[in-house]
Parts: structure tokens; C-alpha cells; sequence
């Protein structure tokens, strides 16, 4: 590893790393359980938010990853522990399937806006009632602010534009919890007991993935998997530490560096 670090911990992120929808990245099953062989803890990082916990976790294990539900760090939870430290009630503007891992928390005559990747509510009447909250003073929570994602079939547009058409229309600037922000990877971190110079990050998105982990001090390695574009890795400063065609070959290179 880059400066003779010591690696104890793998953090990777899951749609366009180790899978696409319904469909596994090639290899990927097997390299998950080799990498588990090393003596490094390994952590799942995603800003995945158009399911909760449970219905992500139910998909890869029908993909047949060995994954564990305490393994998953979601945005959607960082989401939900700032609105409970701000003690806000919000609108929550996320996908239905999404609305799991918020259970329990008041959602009656909203004083906050939370984004998240939600289709179906990106349409004028919704976008106005959040911009009327902003504008009376609602503070704004973007899950994340990720500009696409993949799917099988195309690109499609992430929550990102749609958050910074309310920051412009209210001057308003939104919390991000998710990916790229550095508190979402320490506490990602922080059940693994290791500091970010003793981690690296694994991911198909050059800015929130690798350019995240590295801004917080982890080494960053880009896959050419799901959203990846070509010249991708020209878009950060610092470059990624690694960039190779897919996870299993990330697999390759941290095993080497482990022998």
C-alpha cells in the first residue's frame, strides 16, 4: 500500500461495485470471500436510497453475497440520526420502499426537507412544498447529492440536481450525510476500531466514493464497473491511489499487498 500503510480495514461501496439492479459483477461473489480471508474488517458503504436496509440486504443475498445486515452502512441511516439529533420533522422525500428506516420518526407539519433519490416526488407540487418550507427557514438534508446513477439499461439522473435547484431557488445550502462527506465514512469507520490512514475505499463513483475517502485521509481505489465513464479518474484531485477494471481485481491488489 501507497506510503508502506498498514491495512486493516476495506470499506466498499455496493450498486456498480458488486452489483447492477439484480445482476452480480462478474466475479464478485468469489472475491468478497476471499478478501473476508484477510485479516481486515470489511464495511459496505452506499448512498443507496430507493430501498431501506432490509430490502437491500434481501437483494444481495438472493445475488449470493455473505454479507450481514451490521456489515451495511447506508445514507439512508445517517439520514435518519441527524434528524433525530436535530429533533426535526420532516418531509421526507425519498423513495417508498425507503420509508422503512424511517419507522417511528413524526413527520406531521414538516419544519425540514429530506432528499433522496425519489422519482415519483420530483414533480412541481412537491418541489414547491419543499421550497416554501426552506423558505420559512426548514433547514435541507440531502441523503446524498450524487449527480447519476446506473442502471441496466441507461444513466439516470440522481437526487443531486435536484437539491441544487432548491439551494439556488431559496439560497439555501443542504447537510449532505451521505458519501462524499467525511463524517459519513468515520462513522462507517468507527465500529471497525481503525483510523482512515489504516483503510481504503472501494467504489465505481470517482468523486463520492474515492474522492470522499481520500479527502478524509483513506486510500481510494476506482472500479470500471457501473457508473464508471472513461477519464473518470481525471476528475480528482488527488487522482485515485488505484484504478483497475472491477472489484475483484481490486481484490487482487489488496491481497498482494497484505502478503
Amino acid at each position: 500500500m501507497a506510503g508502506r500503510r498498514v491495512l486493516k480495514a476495506v470499506l466498499v461501496d455496493l450498486s456498480g461495485t458488486l452489483h447492477v439492479e439484480d445482476l452480480a459483477v462478474p466475479g464478485a461473489q468469489e472475491a468478497l470471500k476471499r478478501l473476508r480471508h484477510a485479516p481486515v474488517s470489511i464495511r459496505f458503504v452506499t448512498n443507496t436510497t430507493k430501498e431501506c436496509k432490509r430490502t437491500l440486504l434481501d437483494r444481495l443475498r438472493k445475488l449470493d453475497f455473505d454479507i450481514s445486515e451490521d456489515e451495511i452502512f447506508t445514507s439512508l441511516t445517517a439520514a435518519r440520526n441527524l434528524v433525530e439529533q436535530q429533533q426535526v420533522r420532516p418531509l421526507l422525500m425519498v423513495h417508498n420502499s425507503a420509508l422503512h428506516d424511517f419507522e417511528g420518526v413524526a413527520t406531521h407539519d414538516p419544519n425540514a426537507v429530506v432528499v433522496g433519490l425519489a422519482p415519483e416526488h420530483y414533480n412541481y407540487d412537491t418541489m414547491n412544498r419543499a421550497f416554501r418550507l426552506l423558505l420559512d427557514g426548514a433547514p435541507l438534508i440531502a441523503i446524498h447529492k450524487a449527480r447519476y446513477y446506473k442502471k441496466k439499461d441507461a444513466l439516470y439522473l440522481g437526487p443531486g440536481p435536484f437539491v441544487t435547484g432548491l439551494e439556488y431557488a431559496t439560497d439555501t445550502k443542504a447537510t449532505v450525510v451521505g458519501k462524499p462527506s467525511s463524517t459519513f465514512f468515520l462513522e462507517a469507520l468507527r465500529s471497525t476500531g481503525c483510523s482512515p490512514s489504516e483503510a481504503v475505499m472501494i467504489g465505481d463513483d470517482c468523486r463520492d466514493d474515492v474522492g470522499g475517502a481520500q479527502n478524509c485521509g483513506m486510500l481510494g481505489i476506482l472500479v470500471k464497473t457501473g457508473k464508471y465513464r472513461e477519464g473518470d479518474e481525471d476528475k480528482i484531485d488527488p487522482a485515485p491511489y488505484l484504478v483497475c477494471d472491477s472489484f475483484p481485481k481490486a481484490v487482487d491488489h489488496i491481497l498482494e499487498q497484505l502478503q
